[in-house]
């Protein structure tokens, strides 16, 4: 049993590391292709208020996605520190630091691009961007206010490694926020189309696996998280998705009439994009939950 106990564990890392590996690949190759989804360089779904946000506006929700992440940490008109685990290219670091004059903010990520590019962006601003693991990182405990994860969190699979690192380098009463897709049962008993879905989604956008939004709650708990509050968005998120057919439609129309080939980390993100939309559409299996947790 101790043999087969090792060999698993190391069987899980590898494949762990594995994927890291693809999903660094894909972000550096794929991550310009996101200014044509966001000219803020949000890489995340938005967020829709009726008579509020307009729905034709894009990057209104994803910034409306922002605000309401950055909202529920309760940082705003003090100073504090923030880390965002899973950075991308800084869209919702820039956000908070535009709201909060007294915020400083670290961000983390894997991609060597995303590092130079989001440093350019974040010019002149209290931010920065580092290359960093977000289940390992270099912060000292007990050091940051608030701490963030949009769509991130779920590339190693929404593991308890990426919790308890969250959970380490917050402060005694520092929220966590997560927003991203959550399975609503678990992988063996997604119906046929929804398992399609689902694996297609994880290949092509590098994701390790979604957790299981129940699973999910009771290991936030376990690690020390108190007040573990889940919200259900998915109706707030699904207008924003609903533009992925329009979106996939006019990169690829852009990329022709420039007589540009698509590169393969493009057409992995325009097919993950896709079937994020259908995933969307298995409403009984999947969701998308904003996680609000404090240490």
């Amino acid at each position: 049993m101790e043999t087969t106990a090792i060999n698993i564990s190391k069987n899980l890392d590898r494949i762990a590391n594995e994927n890291n590996i693809e999903m660094t690949d894909f972000y550096n190759e794929a991550t310009e292709d996101y200014e044509f989804w966001s000219k803020d360089f949000n890489m995340h779904f938005g967020y829709h208020i009726p008579f509020k946000t307009n729905i034709f506006k894009r990057d209104a929700m994803l910034n409306e996605m922002n605000k309401q992440v950055i909202k529920r940490l309760c940082i705003n008109n003090r100073p504090a520190i923030l880390a965002d685990l899973g950075c991308g290219m800084g869209g919702t670091m820039r956000y908070a630091l535009k709201s909060n004059e007294y915020l400083t903010a670290f961000g983390v990520t894997l991609s060597d691009f995303q590092v130079k590019k989001g440093n350019e962006l974040l010019k002149n601003k209290n931010g920065i961007i580092l290359k960093e693991n977000y289940n390992i990182t270099s912060f000292k405990a007990n050091h940051f206010d608030a701490a963030t994860a949009i769509e991130s969190f779920c590339h190693s699979g929404h593991s308890k490694n990426s919790f308890k690192e969250a959970f380490r380098i917050l402060k005694p009463g520092g929220k966590l926020v997560i927003a991203d897709a959550f399975l609503k049962k678990d992988e063996n008993e997604l119906c046929y189309g929804g398992a399609y879905a689902y694996k297609k989604l994880c290949n092509h956008w590098s994701l390790e696996r979604l957790g299981n939004i129940e699973n999910v709650t009771t290991t936030l708990k376990s690690i020390g998280f108190s007040k573990v509050n889940i919200e259900d968005i998915s109706f707030k998120v699904a207008p924003s998705v609903l533009h992925v057919p329009f979106a996939i439609i006019g990169f690829t129309l852009k990329k022709f009439f420039k007589n540009q080939g698509l590169k393969l980390e493009s057409l992995h993100n325009l097919k993950g994009s896709f079937f994020a939309l259908l995933s969307g559409l298995h409403m009984q299996s999947f969701g998308y939950y904003v996680i609000t947790c404090t240490k």
